[in-house]
């Protein structure tokens, strides 16, 4: 069969005097762009997929060539390495740099992000590899062992090991959690050290059974990933070595590329090429389209270009029936064991980069178990790939004496004390905190900041408080602790320790250091007499600490005690943040079913108010192990049954489940609580039996992603239902935010830009659940979306897409639901206009959930604050003239129109405004009107007479576009600042404020 040439375009012009390069080529994860660079270029392009003839957006932050690319799995942030030896971060693909995130001595020539996105792999020609992690920018580990310069990193799917290929065809397979070389292959590569436009890539199957490597006999050979054996080769019609190999995204193919210019497409199964193709340059890096039946390619002189349709429509497609791969630790987490560091004579850590370590280790002989077989989902096409692979049943830490002691049971349950009805009764602990063990380094406190450590010698401890963005926190020298400290709490102005009973006298003591004071010996000290602290928290101004005698004492920076409070009960635990403490105590004895009774009462030490009082929910038979507050401020707590909840004002008061632990870790793993922001929970992940991280070396931060535990929906489309909730309950906390900066008078436009992208965001979710709707044969409940939808173009958008899918009935309801809509809007901004003439008119009842945002809700707020846009809004709606609408009492903001706040109107009040319209032609299958109806743009609208009468479609289209403003909703990068009004540093904004290295 003759085979169509692939033709090839230049994204990078050779400087190298013709010499071949090596180039990189990457698809995004939604298959709509294209990331090229060239080690001749310092220059990297991006291109849109779907329009390769328009100018590439170019990014030149490098001073030499660029060596390696790699994308994040969300497709959020883009990582680049160079000749000139550092390592960048950009948002993507929007090409905004955010940072250099390390550098190295000498070129780098390979970088990969590991599944989840946590981890950073990078290295070069100085044979070392260093493990970067992307939460806060540290080098969890360099692994060291090759003898020459690496030049290939792959992460096995699972997160347990990384493959690593160097210069001289030595393959090393590097365990994850203890940092050794599990195997080394030496020389089944072939060497390359003459001529560095050759990177032999290593790569491992989707479903990460195998390590497919190029071979010595122009050939790829197959390991098997545990015990590194080789299991099978692939040898066809390559007259030369292969210098590049590519799988398919369901792993039954795979594509070499050699260097005799040839590319082949192989069927796994029948281990025979299927497909070949001959290109005038040799081909040096290949990627699957991750959508589609397509290869890009780009070969050493920079020139790149895609080979469509590469599998027979007789064939199964590359995309069809992929591994879903079941991951538990979705962040590819690892800690190091201590007993293990001490056992080395040398150590990976960032503080020994210098020092020699790992030389050739001999491979382990034992061989692990053969994971169970694989379970498989449908995949939603715009969802991130958040899933891996199921558990592997061998722990690789060995148990911890210590951990025993202090800790019972499977559950992470704190040692308890025995009720009188047989049930324990939790005692106190305070969050961030690790039990203090005689000679081992602990956390006394751990949160979003930074952490207080400790470490016990004969007498006396040894304190050091480090901040995670050490740029914004000060240096605070260390402290010889003769008090014997067990607890401490740490914000951005200081310090509170405290310790338990002691002495002859039976004393606890209380130190307050500040960081920062006008006044000399500004530190403080308080003791009590037969009375001991249990719990500490800190805030704007103040220092609590609640004791054994069930009461809440409260002082100020000063040291001034200014409340004393008695509690109604033994004292759990207590937080601070700003005004706010938070205490938990136990309010009865626990039941016989072992549940605890445990009451949260929230203070305002400003006002000297109680605004919240209420019982704590918790799993059945669990504990609390954490309680605390978000970054934005909210009351949060989490369990020994692995469930975190938030407090909402919804429904007069309410925990909100927001994560479950037992859905996504893994049997052998346990997840210590760090803290969360709006989106995302802070963990670090600890092996069985470890309920808590060791502290020899610095734990790894994993983000998980806050969802419901939702029950299996009927619709199938699980992945949106849990998006669609948790949008909703954030539009909510953003809408009361704006609430109480206004009655603040401070200026919220922050707070309306977000609430305007999470109900675009919102929009794009309930259109996807619409078309799921449609396509499940759900039409009552389709309809009960679409009256959730914001904005006039979301409700045409819907229209449309259910016309396209042949509904015509529906079509007419949603369009009667859209006249209903633009003319309660016309008599709503009449109203506006008209105040005086309209105060005799009788409101509507608004017949949504009062739960949920009613979709004009924040219109009028942006109405009500914007006079000239008002009445411009109003004139084209009514035949009157509009008259000045009084000035609000409510404070004046420091803008009078707002850009987003205009969109806003255009979208949420169903204005009359032209929009730009972009048709999606060629619509075929009803499995692509989600896509297609989310990704495109509507086209022209009608005026609020015409949008009544017949519409013409003519495709699916995006209602989202917003002209004249970026408007792409994407993903948020894993690597930047949950966006909100924040005044403390925390862990996020280490990324963002992080030093960068010229």
């Amino acid at each position: 069969m003759k085979v169509k040439p692939v033709k090839l375009r230049e994204s990078h012009k050779n400087s190298n005097n013709g010499k071949p390069s090596f180039c990189s080529v990457l698809w995004d994860n939604y298959s709509t762009h294209i990331v090229t660079s060239s080690s001749s270029d310092s220059s990297i392009s991006i291109y849109d997929s779907l329009l390769l003839s328009t100018p590439s957006k170019n990014l030149r932050h490098h001073r030499d060539g660029v060596t390696a690319l790699s994308l994040s799995p969300n497709s959020t942030c883009l990582a680049s390495g160079s000749i000139d030896r550092t390592v960048k971060l950009y948002k993507f693909p929007s090409g905004e740099f955010q940072n250099n995130i390390t550098r190295f001595t000498l070129p780098i020539r390979t970088l990969t992000f590991n599944k989840s996105g946590s981890l950073l792999a990078a290295a070069g020609d100085d044979e070392g590899i260093k493990l970067i992690n992307t939460v806060d920018a540290t080098i969890s580990r360099v692994l060291k062992g090759h003898k020459g310069p690496v030049i290939s990193l792959a992460f096995d799917p699972n997160n347990e090991y990384l493959a690593s290929l160097d210069t001289k065809g030595t393959v090393i397979f590097w365990e994850l959690i203890s940092g050794s070389m599990l195997h080394t292959l030496k020389g089944v590569a072939p060497d390359t050290s003459s001529d560095m436009s050759i990177m032999n890539g290593l790569s491992w199957s989707p479903d990460g059974e195998l390590l497919a490597v190029p071979g010595l006999k122009n050939d790829v050979v197959m390991f098997d990933r545990d015990t590194a054996e080789k299991v099978s080769t692939l040898r066809g019609d390559h007259v030369k070595p292969i210098c590049f190999l590519s799988w398919s995204p369901n792993g039954k193919y795979l594509a070499t590329s050699g260097l005799d210019n040839q590319v082949l497409i192989w069927d796994i199964a029948k281990k025979q090429d299927i497909d070949r193709q001959k290109f005038d340059e040799r081909i040096c890096h290949m990627a699957w389209k991750p959508t589609g039946n397509a290869l890009a390619v780009i070969d050493v002189m920079g020139k790149y270009g895609i080979w469509e349709s590469i599998i027979p429509s007789s064939m199964k497609s590359p995309t069809e029936d992929i591994p879903t791969l079941q991951l538990k630790n979705s962040n590819g987490i690892f800690l190091f064991d201590e007993e293990e560091e001490q056992e080395r004579s040398t150590s990976n850590s960032l503080s020994d980069v210098g020092e020699d370590s790992f030389g050739e280790s001999v491979p382990h002989t034992r061989k692990r178990l053969r994971k169970s077989s694989l379970s498989e989902e449908n995949l939603e096409e715009d969802v991130d790939e958040e899933l891996n692979k199921s558990t592997r049943s061998e722990s690789l830490k060995r148990p911890a004496k210590a951990h025993k002691e202090s800790w019972e049971g499977g559950d992470r349950k704190p040692k308890s004390m025995i009720a009188q009805n047989g049930s324990k009764i939790q005692e106190p602990f305070q969050p961030g905190a690790t039990p203090v063990q005689p000679g081992t380094k602990c956390f006394l406190c751990y949160n979003m900041l930074g952490s207080i450590t400790t470490m016990q010698h004969d007498g006396y401890s040894h304190i050091e408080i480090d901040f995670h963005d050490t740029s914004q926190g000060p240096r605070v020298p260390a402290m010889t602790d003769y008090f014997g400290f067990t607890m401490a709490s740490l914000n951005e102005n200081g310090s509170v320790l405290a310790n338990p009973r002691k002495g002859e006298k039976n004393m606890s003591t209380l130190m307050y250091r500040p960081f920062s004071s006008w006044a000399n010996n500004s530190e403080w000290s308080m003791r009590f007499e037969d009375e001991e602290v249990k719990a500490v928290a800190l805030g704007t101004g103040w220092v609590a600490a609640a004791t054994s005698s069930h009461f809440l004492r409260i002082f100020t920076e000063g040291g001034l005690q200014r409340h004393i409070i008695s509690l109604d009960g033994p004292v759990v635990t207590a937080a601070g943040f700003k005004d706010e403490l938070a205490v938990v105590i136990h309010s009865s004895q626990p039941l016989s079913s072992n549940d605890q009774m445990l009451e949260f009462r929230v203070f305002n030490i400003s006002n000297g108010t109680q605004p919240l009082k209420g019982r704590l929910p918790l799993s059945p038979g669990s504990s609390l192990t954490w309680f605390g507050f978000s970054e934005e401020g909210r009351l949060a707590s989490y369990d020994s049954k692995g469930m975190l909840r938030v407090y909402s004002d919804q429904f007069g008061g309410s925990w909100l489940p927001l994560f479950s632990a037992n859905k996504v870790k893994k049997p052998d793993e346990n997840y210590w609580m760090v803290g969360l922001s709006a989106e995302k929970l802070f963990s670090i992940v600890c092996k069985s039996p470890d309920l808590y991280p060791k502290v020899s070396s610095k734990p790894v931060l994993s983000l998980l992603d806050l969802s419901y535990p939702l029950a299996s929906s009927d619709l199938g489309a699980d992945t949106l239902e849990k998006e669609f909730i948790f949008r909703n309950t954030r539009l909510l906390q953003i809408q009361k935010a704006i609430d109480e900066t206004e009655a603040a008078g401070m200026d919220c436009t922050q707070l309306d830009d977000e609430a305007f992208d999470m109900e675009a965001a919102l929009d794009k979710c309930i259109l996807r659940l619409i078309a799921s709707c449609c396509n499940g044969d759900k039409l009552v409940r389709a309809t009960e979306l679409v009256k959730l939808l914001s904005m006039e173009k979301s409700v045409r958008g819907a229209i449309k897409v259910v016309t396209t899918l042949k509904l015509p009935s529906l079509a007419e309801r949603f369009n009667s639901i859209l006249e209903e809509r633009l003319l309660n809007d016309a008599t709503k901004n009449e109203a506006l206009s008209n105040p005086k003439s309209h105060a005799d008119t009788t409101t509507k009842t608004d017949t949504i959930d009062k739960t949920f945002i009613s979709p004009n809700t924040l219109t009028e707020k942006f109405i009500s604050r914007n006079n000239i846009l008002s009445n411009n809004l109003s004139s084209n709606l009514t035949n009157e003239p509009s008259e000045p609408i009084t000035p609000s009492p409510t404070p004046k903001f420091t803008a009078t129109i707002f850009p987003k706040k205009a969109k806003i109107q255009e979208g949420n009040s169903f204005q009359v405004e032209q929009k730009k319209s972009v048709v999606l032609t060629n619509v075929q299958k009803p499995t692509d009107i989600t896509k297609d109806a989310v990704n495109h743009s509507l086209g022209k609208q009608q005026n609020p007479a015409e949008a009544t009468k017949k519409l013409k479609f003519s495709g699916a289209s995006n209602p989202f576009a917003k002209s004249g403003i970026d408007s792409d909703i994407r993903p948020k990068n894993p690597f930047a600042k949950t966006s909100g009004i924040q005044e403390k540093s925390s862990l996020l904004d280490s990324i963002k404020k992080m030093k960068t290295v010229s």
